[in-house]
Parts: structure tokens; C-alpha cells; sequence
């Protein structure tokens, strides 16, 4: 398998690199597809290198790239996913999956070379399978609010209600904390807790009816648990978790054209300046790039 370094030296070697990129991503998005015997999409953002950069999030222009990429088709086949994404926006999650879901009548695996977050996550979770390397993460999907984990904000906030019931002269205290919340700010937060709950519990039960549905709410849902909305959950969590996990090792034919084909993306996120791309192993591609001043 050609790693990160082995490619890119080929790439710079090329008189023409970008085209010379091109070829071997297209060579390995087909040599995935051949192994599997079923249509590829990639979907991969640049917010490891611009993580404040437009587009780089889950949203719903997306449905145009995914629509772009199905169109033509043999959906018979099935769909493997390939997801590294820091994730986004809830409605725009749920409407992709609910679209990918009914176009391929629900045969999708996600295959997850590096990291899929929190709403990416969620899309793994809509999957039959998630095949998952050794160096593969997930992430909680506990639904954030301006940055701030919903979860936290109630926790908060009880505490504040308990605090103040037991020592009143707290009261002075909280205020100048939850006075800061915006009205309506709560009752947002609660209502995206049981939005995400709502949809991972369908789309978990739908793909594993036998799931221990509590154990994956305590996992990738509880605050308390994670600690932090950005931790990077590995397979084997994902697994004790009850997620229906397989290892990308498992066959390493397939290990080495996804993990070749990773290292191209990586590559031309890097050399383009690619916020968002969605392609698929028939060559249909949607890319935005960002604008980086000179």
C-alpha cells in the first residue's frame, strides 16, 4: 500500500501533479468499488486544515452532492459511504440520510478511514455496518449550541436551581451566570437533546433491532460520560458500545485502496485549498474550495 509520502512523491513527480492526483484517486475510488462489488461516495471536508472555513460542515447544500453523485446509479448495488467529516447541522444530517436511505433501500455501510464526528457520527450510525481501521474514530453526539454542549448548559442550570434551594446567598452568583443564557435558550437546548436521541435511537433500531439502545445513549449521547463533544471514540468503544462495528482489516485488499485513497484526498484538500468534496468511483465529483488570500 502506498502511504501519505509514497503518493505524494509520485504526485510532485508528474509534470502536471493535480492531474497526475486525479488519476490515482480515481484509480483507488475504483479499486474499492471492485472489491466490494458496490457503488462508492466519498464525502470529505477540509476542517482539519481550515476549521473555521465555510463549507466545511455538514449542511444542506450537500443534498446537491449527494444528488449529483447517486444520479445513474445501479442502486441494486448498494452503497458503501466513506465519511471523514467534523460534522454540522442536524436538519441537514437527518434529510441526507432519510434521501441515501430510501435511494439505495437501505444497504448502506460507512466506511470510516480516520474520524466521522458527531452528525457524522449519526450518518455512520444510519448504516448497516461501519467498517472502522485500528487509527478510525468516532465522536459523542451530544448536539452543541454555539459551541457549547446542550447537555452542559441544562446540568448547569439544575445545579444552579439546586444550589440556590440549598444556600440562598448562591443566588447573587447564578444570576450573574444564567443571566447570560438568551431567552428560549434552554428550552432550544432540551429540544436538540431530544431531536439527536430521537433520531439515533431509528436509525440505530432500524439498521440492529437488537441493540441495547441505553448502553449507545450512555456512549455517544451523555456529557457526563464523554466529557467532551470533540473526544475520538475508537472501534473497539464503538463496538462495546453495541454498534455493529467491522474491521477494515478484516481485508486487506480493501485496507490498502481506502486507506491509498485517503492519503490522495488528504493530499488534494492540501494542494486546492477543498472545503468540501463528494465524488463518486464513477468520477462524478462535487468540490468547493476556499478562497485563501495571496
Amino acid at each position: 500500500m502506498p502511504g501519505w509520502s509514497d503518493i505524494l512523491d509520485q504526485v510532485n513527480a508528474h509534470k502536471e501533479p493535480l492531474v497526475k492526483l486525479s488519476e490515482l484517486r480515481h484509480e483507488y475510488l475504483k479499486q474499492v468499488s471492485g472489491i466490494t462489488g458496490r457503488n462508492v461516495i466519498t464525502y470529505y471536508s477540509g476542517w482539519l486544515k481550515y476549521n473555521q472555513a465555510p463549507n466545511i460542515d455538514i449542511n444542506d447544500n450537500d443534498k446537491n452532492a449527494f444528488m449529483n453523485a447517486v444520479h445513474q446509479m445501479d442502486r441494486s448495488k448498494g452503497l458503501d459511504l466513506i465519511l471523514h467529516t467534523p460534522g454540522g447541522d442536524i436538519a441537514a444530517t437527518e434529510s441526507i440520510v432519510t434521501y441515501l436511505k430510501k435511494m439505495f433501500n437501505n444497504d448502506i455501510r460507512a466506511i470510516v478511514p480516520q474520524i466521522s464526528m458527531s452528525a457524522g457520527t449519526m450518518i455512520a450510525m444510519s448504516c448497516k455496518e461501519i467498517i472502522m481501521g485500528n487509527q478510525s474514530s468516532l465522536g459523542p453526539i451530544d448536539p452543541q449550541m454555539g459551541g457549547v454542549a446542550c447537555q452542559a448548559v441544562i446540568d448547569e442550570f439544575n445545579r444552579a436551581v439546586v444550589e440556590v434551594q440549598r444556600n440562598p446567598a448562591s443566588l447573587g452568583l447564578w444570576q450573574c451566570i444564567i443571566g447570560k443564557l438568551n431567552p428560549t435558550f434552554l428550552t432550544a437546548c432540551g429540544d436538540a437533546l431530544k431531536w439527536s436521541e430521537t433520531l439515533a435511537t431509528k436509525w440505530i433500531q432500524e439498521v440492529n433491532p437488537e441493540v441495547d439502545i441505553d448502553l449507545i445513549k450512555e456512549t455517544f449521547l451523555d456529557h457526563n460520560n464523554s466529557y467532551s463533544h470533540s473526544r475520538h471514540l475508537s472501534k473497539d468503544d464503538c463496538r462495546r458500545a453495541g454498534l455493529n462495528v467491522v474491521d477494515l482489516e478484516k481485508d486487506q485488499n480493501l485496507q490498502d485502496s481506502v486507506l491509498s485513497l485517503h492519503h490522495c484526498y488528504m493530499i488534494l484538500i492540501d494542494m486546492v485549498n477543498v472545503s468540501k468534496i463528494v465524488e463518486n468511483h464513477k468520477g462524478k465529483c462535487f468540490m468547493q474550495r476556499i478562497s485563501v488570500p495571496k
